[in-house]
Order: structure tokens, then C-alpha cells, then sequence
């Protein structure tokens, strides 16, 4: 199998200790690309340079991510178009909405958002959504610049089947990761309704580590539990969820593979 993460934070702190290690595991898992997301500008030193490691299997995003959001965003704007000239971003991410952590910024974060969108079409890069209690302020925003030829991916998608399916009929792919294994997650009710060249795989690791791991650190090696789960789901092998949501990464994120 060949498999790629389309989300992860393999740049951070709690991979140097064991970061070749983790790289070799996840490929020999089959994993043999890592898209790192943006986050905000004290990470991202840490993102060029794990990235200039091997550019081979590495690829980048360039993006303000809404949980760092605030009155003042204009140098963290200036550094996504910094990064958008000097690299070779294979999307802007990751941005969008998040209500979870703050309220108070919502208007600020819509603002960003569309921001980035706008910067996106300019250099015609999909972009990767964070969408956290807040589907409905991100939805009608899409809705703006749904005739742009706007694409992308909802990142760690925990939706439900209504919004999935708006989703999709926008363009977009759901990023599917731990959270499908879990006991009491919900995807498993209803994904195999979703057409699997809507889906690609992503580990937000060191975040959401599938079960049985959940709760502990995540890594890319553990892509394979997703697809276990995914075939599980749709009732294919193996195989042909990789070939087929590898080959959706491949396209979307245009990747020269």
C-alpha cells in the first residue's frame, strides 16, 4: 500500500526525541508523504526546517490557523504570502473558524479566513478547514466563493451526514482520521454513504490517535488503523481504500508523485 497523511505536526516538539524513528515506522507502514499545516508564526521555523529535511516526502502549507486569531493578524497574514512566494505550498492551511477555544475573535476569524481563501485562488491551492463548532459561519462563507472554483478539505471531519454531504457537493474532501475508530465518533453510521473519492486520510498527529492508541501520542505510522477502519466501513480491501483516497491527495494537493 501507499499511503499519504495529508494533515500532520510532525514538526513539533514531541517528535525530537524519535523523529527518524517515527519517519521509518511510517514508512514501512507505507506511508511516503507527510503534509505539514500551518499553525502560527512561533512554529513556523520549526515547520521549514523538518521540511528541508527531505522535501521528497515532505510538503507544506502555508497558513494562520483561527485558534491564534486576534485584533491585530496582519504580520501572521504577511507570513502566509512569505511562505505562499518562497515555497512550494501544496495548499493554504491550516484556516477557518474555531469556537470551541474563543468567541470573542469571531469576527476577526471570518475576516481571516476569507483572507486566506482569497489568497488560495490567487495562486489556485485548495485549502485545508479547521472547523470546530462552527460549520454553519464556515459553510456560508464557502457558499461566497463556491462559483471561484474554490476546493479543499475539512480537516479531522466530525460532522454529520446533512453536513458531509454539503461538503462534497462544495467540491471538498472530508479529511478522515482517528476519530473513525472511535467507540461513540459517529462516522461509522453513515460514511459508507459517502463516496470514498471524497476522502482522504489525515493523522493531526500528535493529536487523535486512533484506537487503540487513542489518548496517547499519534503518528503517522498509525495512518494504517484508518484504513482498517475505512475498509471495514465501506466493505473493500485494504488496498483499494489506499489506492483510492492516495490517489484523491494526489490530485487535489497536486502532488508529483
Amino acid at each position: 500500500m501507499k499511503l499519504i497523511d495529508t494533515h500532520t505536526h510532525l514538526y513539533l516538539k514531541e517528535f525530537d526525541y524519535d523523529f527518524d524513528h517515527v519517519i521509518n515506522m511510517s514508512k514501512n507502514k507505507g506511508v511516503f508523504k507527510f503534509i505539514f499545516p500551518s499553525i502560527h508564526s512561533k512554529y513556523n521555523k520549526r515547520m521549514i526546517d523538518t521540511y528541508n529535511k527531505d522535501r521528497s516526502i515532505f510538503n507544506i502549507m502555508a497558513g494562520l490557523h483561527p485558534a491564534y486569531v486576534s485584533n491585530n493578524n496582519d504580520k501572521e497574514i504577511d507570513l502566509v504570502v512569505e511562505n505562499l512566494k518562497n515555497y512550494d505550498c501544496v495548499a493554504v492551511g491550516e484556516i477557518g473558524i474555531d469556537l470551541y477555544w474563543e468567541k470573542k475573535f469571531l469576527d476577526q476569524q471570518k475576516l481571516v479566513f476569507e483572507k486566506q481563501i482569497e489568497l488560495a485562488l490567487n495562486y489556485n491551492l485548495p485549502i485545508v478547514i479547521h472547523c470546530r463548532d462552527a460549520f454553519d459561519h464556515i459553510y456560508q462563507i464557502l457558499i461566497k466563493y463556491s462559483q471561484n472554483n474554490l476546493r479543499g478539505v475539512f480537516h479531522c471531519f466530525t460532522g454529520n451526514e446533512e453536513q458531509a454531504n454539503k461538503i462534497c457537493d462544495l467540491n471538498f474532501k472530508l479529511g478522515i482520521g482517528g476519530v473513525v475508530t472511535f467507540k461513540n465518533g459517529g462516522l461509522d453510521k453513515f460514511l459508507n454513504n459517502i463516496n470514498l473519492k471524497n476522502i482522504v486520510l489525515e493523522t493531526d498527529s500528535p493529536y487523535l490517535a486512533p484506537t487503540p492508541y487513542r489518548g496517547k501520542r499519534n503518528d503517522s505510522s498509525y495512518l494504517i488503523y484508518i484504513v482498517d477502519k475505512l475498509s471495514e466501513i465501506y466493505g473493500v480491501e485494504n488496498h483499494e481504500i489506499a489506492t483510492i483516497t492516495t490517489n484523491n491527495a494526489k490530485e487535489l494537493f497536486n502532488l508529483d508523485i
